[in-house]
C-alpha cells in the first residue's frame, strides 16, 4: 500500500532499544510512522488504527507513481546506525531473479528470519508478487519451522547459517520430512563447510543455494550445491556484476591472493545506492566499490572469503583471517558455534582467541584436543593461542556473530 502511494518504506526491529530506534528515525526523518512507540517523537499511527483502512475506498489510484525504491537500517562494521536507500530497486521484482535461486512461481514459502533486514524483507515480498503463499514465523522455533515445513509442504526458505545449524542439529530432525523443499538460500554469514555438506546430504545438492553481497546492491554471486562439492568453500561466481581483487593500493591481485573485493554492477551508471548517515564506500575510481571484505578467486573465477579488513588479526606481524580459522574448527564433532578474535597482547600485538561454545556444557573438549585439531588442518600461527567456553555466542538477528561485542568485553 505504502509503495503504490509512492511512499519509501523503511522496515525496522519492533523493540528496537530506544537510543538506537531514535538514532534512526532522526537520521530518516519519516513523514510517518506505524508503531506502538508511545514516545515517538513523529507523526504516527498504531498498528490497530489500519483496520479503519476498511472503510475507505478501495478503488484503484487514479495513477501509478514510479516506484519508490526501497530502504534498509544498518548497524554497520562502526556500530554507528546508517540507512541504505536505492530508489532503483523494487522488491516487488524480486522474483525475476530470484529464479536464479531455486525460486519458482507459486510456491510455499516458510519465512523464519525477521523481515526488517535486506535479504528476508526482499524474499517476502518478492515471493508476495509471485503467487507465493508465505507462512511466517512471529519467532524462529526449530521445532516449529520443521513442523511447519511438513504442515505446509514448504517449496521455498531463506535460511542464514544460523537458522540452518539450528534445524540441522534439531533433535529428531531426521525423522521429518523435508521432501517438499525445492530450495533453500543462505547469506548474511558465512556457511561453515560441515553444514553445508550436511544439507546437502539431507536435501540434495541442487537445493542448496548461497549468496554472497550486500544491502548496497553493488554485486553479488551465486553458488548452488552441486558446483560447490566442486568448489568447496566458494560463495559461487560474479551475478550481473564485475569483480576484482585490489591490494591496498588499489592494483589488481593475480588468481589466489587475497585482496579486497570490489564490485561494479552490470547496469548502466554504476551502483544506485546512497547512504544516509554514512560515508561513501571505498571507490577504485572505475565505478568499483567495496564494503570492506577480504577475499580470493581460484581459475575457475569462484569467489572465496576471506573476512572483512576490520576483523583481520595482525598477530606477530602475520596476518591471520578469522574465517579461516573457524572453518579448520567448525566441524569438531564437540562444538556447536565459535567465534575467533584479536585480542591485545604484549607479546604478539594481538593473539588469536577462540569463543567456543560446546555441543555439551557438561563436558567441553579440552584445550589440547581443540589445539591439535586446529593445527592439522591450518598452519601453527593461525591456531588460537588462547580458548574461552561459553554457554551461548552473542550474534544479531541475521545470524552474524557480534564480533565488536566479543573484542570489547574482553580487552577492557
Amino acid at each position: 500500500a505504502a509503495w503504490k502511494l509512492g511512499a519509501l518504506v523503511l522496515p525496522l526491529r519492533a523493540i528496537l532499544p530506544p537510543p538506537e530506534r531514535n538514532s534512526i528515525l532522526d537520521l530518516s526523518q519519516p513523514r510517518l510512522v506505524i508503531a506502538d512507540w508511545d514516545d515517538c517523537a513523529y507523526p504516527r499511527i498504531p498498528p490497530t488504527a489500519l483496520a479503519e483502512a476498511d472503510m475507505l475506498d478501495d478503488g484503484p489510484l487514479d495513477a501509478d507513481p514510479p516506484h519508490p525504491g526501497k530502504a534498509i537500517a544498518s548497524g554497520g562494521s562502526t556500530g554507528r546506525s546508517k540507512i541504505i536507500v536505492d530508489r532503483t530497486a523494487n522488491p516487488v521484482l524480486y522474483g525475476q531473479r530470484s529464479s536464479r535461486l531455486g525460486s519458482r512461481t507459486g510456491q510455499t514459502q516458510l519465512m523464519c528470519a525477521p523481515l526488517y533486514h535486506n535479504s528476508p524483507f526482499l524474499a517476502c515480498y518478492g515471493g508476495l508478487a509471485d503467487e507465493h503463499i508465505m507462512v511466517v514465523m512471529e519467532r524462529f522455533d526449530a521445532a516449529k519451522a520443521l513442523h511447519a515445513i511438513e504442515r505446509y509442504r514448504i517449496n521455498y526458505a531463506y535460511m542464514p547459517p544460523i537458522i540452518m545449524r539450528r534445524l540441522i542439529m534439531h533433535a529428531g530432525q531426521q525423522e521429518r520430512d523435508l521432501s517438499s523443499i525445492e530450495a533453500i538460500q543462505s547469506s548474511a554469514a558465512p556457511c561453515p563447510d560441515w553444514l553445508k555438506r550436511a544439507w546437502i546430504e539431507r536435501i540434495g545438492a541442487e537445493r542448496v543455494y548461497e549468496v554472497y553481497g550486500s544491502a548496497e546492491g553493488i554485486g553479488a554471486t551465486i553458488i548452488r550445491g552441486d558446483e560447490w562439492l566442486t568448489h568447496p568453500g566458494s560463495v559461487g561466481k560474479p551475478l550481473t556484476c564485475d569483480l576484482l581483487i585490489l591490494d591496498a593500493e588499489r592494483h589488481p591481485l593475480p588468481n589466489g591472493e587475497i585482496g579486497e573485493i570490489f564490485m561494479r554492477p552490470h547496469q548502466e551508471g554504476g551502483p544506485t545506492f546512497t547512504y544516509i548517515g554514512a560515508a561513501n564506500l571505498p571507490d577504485n575510481g572505475q565505478q568499483f566499490l567495496s564494503i570492506g571484505d577480504l577475499g580470493w578467486v581460484d581459475d575457475d573465477g569462484y569467489l572465496y572469503i576471506a573476512d572483512r579488513r576490520t576483523d583481520m588479526i595482525v598477530s606477530g606481524g602475520a596476518n591471520v583471517y578469522p574465517a579461516e580459522v573457524e572453518a579448520a574448527l567448525h566441524d569438531h564433532p564437540a562444538i556447536a558455534d565459535l567465534a575467533v578474535i584479536g585480542l591485545p597482547d604484549e607479546e604478539w600485538g594481538r593473539r588469536v582467541h577462540a569463543v567456543i561454545q560446546p555441543l555439551d556444557h557438561a563436558a567441553p573438549p579440552s584445550e589440547e584436543v581443540l589445539r591439535m585439531w586446529a593445527r592439522a588442518r591450518i598452519a601453527d600461527y593461525k591456531v588460537p593461542r588462547s580458548w574461552e567456553f561459553v554457554l551461548e555466542l552473542p550474534r544479531n538477528e541475521a545470524g552474524k556473530i557480534r564480533r565488536s561485542a566479543l573484542v570489547n568485553d574482553r580487552s577492557g
